[in-house]
């Protein structure tokens, strides 16, 4: 199975790519999306930015699911709407390709890669690199979304078997197709 992470943010997303073989995860790609060479005033071109380079991601590496991380509230609720909107870009990129989208919060990808919720950047960059025999560090964001895809790869099935053992779909992460089921 190949999975595809997605780190969203305005300025930079991160996306990661890895495949799955039972309890083996290999690293196939990683890299960012970035709006920065926009100008900061047009919200709507950058989302077609964030847009088209998920697409292109994924007509390039061809993954079977993906995992996005779920937005947090910040203290500056400005700041929020726009990673909101950049994250909805993200997802709408993903659905548009008939990819399952399963969410994440940064403490459960956290908890799943460094073994705490409050690891810090360097600590996830550290276990990523550990975790997928890379030869040096991943950037902050493609590290991030690589946490997701490992996160996605080790807890996505125990939760599908859960829901499906008790009837019940998860509640607090989403999962994405042909509409939100809860």
């Amino acid at each position: 199975m190949r999975i595809l992470g997605i780190d969203p943010g305005l300025q930079t997303t991160g996306f990661g790519v890895i495949d799955v073989a039972g309890h083996a995860l290999t690293y196939v790609a990683s890299g960012t999306i970035t709006t920065t060479h926009l100008a900061r005033g047009d919200l709507p071109a950058r989302l077609k930015a964030l847009f088209d380079g998920i697409a292109e991601v994924q007509e390039r590496y061809k993954p079977d699911c993906s995992a996005v991380e779920i937005v947090f509230v910040n203290v500056n609720p400005q700041a929020t709407l726009l990673l909101g909107q950049a994250r909805g870009a993200c997802v709408t990129a993903l659905v548009s390709c008939n990819l399952a989208v399963a969410e994440y919060t940064a403490l459960q990808m956290k908890k799943a890669i460094a073994g705490h919720g409050k690891a810090g950047k360097p600590q996830v960059q550290e276990m990523v690199k550990r975790l997928l025999n890379l030869p040096g560090l991943p950037g902050k964001d493609a590290a991030d979304a690589l946490g997701l895809a490992i996160t996605h790869a080790h807890a996505g099935a125990a939760m599908a078997r859960i829901a499906e053992a008790t009837g019940t779909a998860r509640k607090t992460s989403g999962m994405y197709r042909q509409g939100r089921t809860y």
